[in-house]
């Protein structure tokens, strides 16, 4: 076997130090996604497999592969090692080379990181003796650490430590204020931040009628690195489909409890195989292993071990008291005891067991570690050992901390900017996100048609009901339009007010894409706009089919003549842009369905009752006047009711039921350019509750 393939050293020496990157070299085929060397992994995996990784295999040279070092077969036979790796991972204590097509490295420090929310008034919430600010409860007290790029770090410890408070802080996703330093390099993050970092939640947010390969070839190809240059990522896809264990469900459905499609186990796979997709140099990971098994959770953190080390990712994961084979493939460890959270260890996971040990605190035999040191600082157990900890920590460790961190602040690397267009050929770098605005737009267009054909009621509820309704309707109304004008009136009342009603319908679906918009937006994958676009361009034109549906069946019923139907057919359609403006701006800032009625209530019902047709301008109170101005609904009923009384036979008639309304012949255009004003209106305010409301709150 050829030594350049070879990516696994003695496992006797230790991980080398992380290295720095060459950025010369462009990505390896596989790397990239080159799906045309994928079929050569097969035959090459059996060779890898059969090795003994464990064992020693000679004075291999340890230092990273590079292009000065390796011509194109090397460089495709090192891009094939790394898909071989991350599809048969070997184990923790086996070091794994740094390729040299890594990603631009990462080191991440921060200092004093501290949080608190504002004290309550239970007596359960009293101040911590830690101390804080006057009037906040100390969630969390200042830490500092420092990790290299390459490094696996562990968060553990008890349920309120903590843990995904400084995981949240870390990844720049904590929306509340909190206190202290982070730095990337040694240098502030900045807008860019999230185009060099992936997070996993969590939540498994993800519409039930995607399959699971489209989910994972989604993130891959928004948040695609300019420097990797990898158009085609399907060969990246397929690695990770194996990697993850989900190649036999890759064209199933995601699911939910109404759409039957994969286990919640597989999801979760699935939505960590989405944050590693995305090629970034920081990924952090809260909880990646809930809700798997034992075999599954150490299969994938294989997997992000192999990652870390091979692409030199920085990989920060709060994980609850994983088995030894697990915790063995973590570098650091970052131990927390709560009651406020409190760093009782930050160190080496291969130095934790010494270290307890020097401080009297022996793990007994046969015992998990990792359970022992839940067992230790968790306070009010039997075992509990967190003050003398948190100590200890302060006396022996943090010093230590405080210099590394000092020196990491000194350290000044590649800001994100340079990291990202370190190819000269990429232009300057200046969007928070990786891919054009058509770019995500195409990819968004292409997912929202995919799931909503895939979805038949998505597909029925804007067509089927109001074609229903239109014939129930309309044949209440048969042969109206030969009948006497006030009848005539009532019909086009009854078909305007189910013109409005039937947006409310889609409250229910807005609110619940916009709650995946907001996740998937804070990744830095798409813009609010293109979400909005893409949602306008696919929603709408099926609203306005079953509307134009609706229209045209209630009048052929009705049998109304030319004119008149020209006329209801023009004013129901742009009324029905105002209502559909008007409920996409509720689901934009309400923050429930339930609220989302509630706004939506009095807007219509004020439109509705304002038209002069239920409640007439000359009839009602005079500071209620301006109801009238406001109202689409009584623009549109002028209009035609007016074109409907200059038609009929009996003009004395017409004209008696014009006073009675208070309906007057006026110019057209000026209702008209209110409702589409009202259109625009409501569309600006939708972009702006999208892009400033309804967040995702940590």
């Amino acid at each position: 076997m050829a030594d350049e393939t070879m990516v696994i050293r003695r496992a006797s020496e230790h991980t080398a130090s992380p290295m720095a990157f060459d950025p010369s070299p462009s990505a390896s085929p596989l790397e990239r996604g080159d799906s045309r060397h994928v079929s050569t992994v097969a035959p090459l995996r059996s060779k890898f497999v059969g090795m003994d990784l464990g064992g020693p295999v000679g004075n291999q040279d340890c230092t990273p592969e590079t292009p000065e070092t390796a011509d194109t077969e090397i460089s495709q036979d090192s891009s094939i090692a790394t898909g071989l790796l991350l599809t048969n991972p070997p184990a923790g204590i086996v070091p794994i080379r740094k390729s040299a097509y890594a990603l631009p490295a990462a080191s991440l420090t921060f200092k004093d990181l501290s949080f608190s929310l504002p004290a309550t008034k239970c007596a359960s919430c009293k101040a911590p003796s830690g101390g804080g600010e006057a009037g906040r409860q100390l969630i969390l007290e200042p830490c500092s650490g420092h990790f290299e790029a390459g490094e696996m770090v562990a968060l553990m410890g008890p349920s309120g430590c903590g843990k995904t408070t400084l995981l949240d802080m870390l990844a720049m996703k904590k929306t509340s204020k909190y206190e202290g330093e982070v730095l990337v390099n040694g240098l502030p993050r900045d807008r860019l931040f999230r185009r060099i970092a992936a997070y996993v939640g969590q939540d498994d947010m993800m519409p039930p009628h995607w399959k699971v390969r489209e989910a994972i070839k989604f993130n891959a190809a928004l948040k695609r690195q300019p420097n990797r240059a990898h158009e085609n990522v399907e060969g990246w896809i397929e690695v990770l489909l194996e990697t993850f264990g989900l190649s036999g469900v890759a064209e199933s459905y995601i699911g939910n409890q109404e759409v039957r499609g994969i286990s919640g186990g597989q999801r979760r796979r699935v939505t960590l195989a989405r944050g590693v997709a995305a090629h970034a140099s920081l990924l952090f990971c809260d909880e990646p292993t809930s809700g798997l098994s034992a075999t599954d959770a150490e299969s994938c953190v294989k997997a992000l071990r192999t990652v870390a080390k091979r692409l030199g990712v920085m990989c920060m994961v709060v994980i609850h008291q994983p088995r030894n084979e697990v915790a063995q493939l973590f570098d650091q460890l970052v131990l927390l005891t709560s009651g406020p959270g409190r760093v009782a260890y930050c160190g080496p996971m291969a130095k934790a067991q010494s270290y307890l040990a020097d401080r009297g605190l022996p793990v007994p035999a046969n015992i998990n570690p990792t359970d022992y040191f839940m067992d230790i600082v968790t306070p009010g157990t039997r075992q509990d050992r967190s003050s003398q900890l948190v100590a200890a920590f302060w006396h022996v460790q943090k010093p230590q901390v405080d210099l590394m961190v000092e020196q990491a602040r000194q350290r000044k690397g590649q800001n994100v900017r340079e990291m990202l267009g370190c190819d000269s050929k990429v232009r300057a770098i200046r969007s928070p996100y990786a891919v054009s605005f058509c770019s995500q737009l195409a990819s968004l267009l292409r997912r929202k048609v995919m799931i909503t054909v895939r979805n038949p009621v998505a597909l029925g509820l804007p067509l089927f009901v109001p074609v229903v309704q239109g014939v129930i309707v309309g044949y209440m109304f048969e042969g109206i339009g030969q009948k006497d004008l006030l009848r005539q009136v009532m019909f086009v009342f009854c078909l305007l007010t189910m013109l409005c009603l039937a947006g409310t319908m889609s409250l229910i679906v807005l609110i619940t894409e916009r709650t995946l918009m907001k996740y998937e937006t804070s990744e830095a994958l798409y813009s609010e706009a293109a979400a909005s676009l893409a949602t306008f361009l696919i929603d709408v034109p099926l609203a306005l089919l079953g509307a134009v549906l609706n229209i045209l069946i209630m009048t052929s019923f009705a049998q109304l003549d030319a004119h008149i139907f020209s006329m209801v057919f023009s004013w129901s359609i742009l009324l029905f842009f105002v209502y559909d403006s008007l409920f996409a701006f509720i689901g934009a800032v309400a923050a429930d369905v339930r609220q989302a009625q509630t706004i939506a209530t009095p807007f219509v019902s004020i439109f509705m009752l304002f038209n002069g047709f239920v409640v007439s301008k000359k009839d009602s109170p005079v500071p209620l006047h301006w109801l009238f101005d406001i109202s689409p609904n009584s623009y549109a009923m002028q209009a035609i009711v007016v074109t409907m009384a200059k038609e009929d036979d009996n003009q004395f008639e017409g004209q008696m039921l014009l006073d009675q309304f208070g309906y007057h012949e006026v110019d057209n255009a000026f209702g008209i350019e209110v409702l589409v004003g009202m259109v625009v209106v409501f569309r600006v305010l939708q972009q702006l509750g999208l892009m400033y409301l309804n967040g995702v709150q940590r």
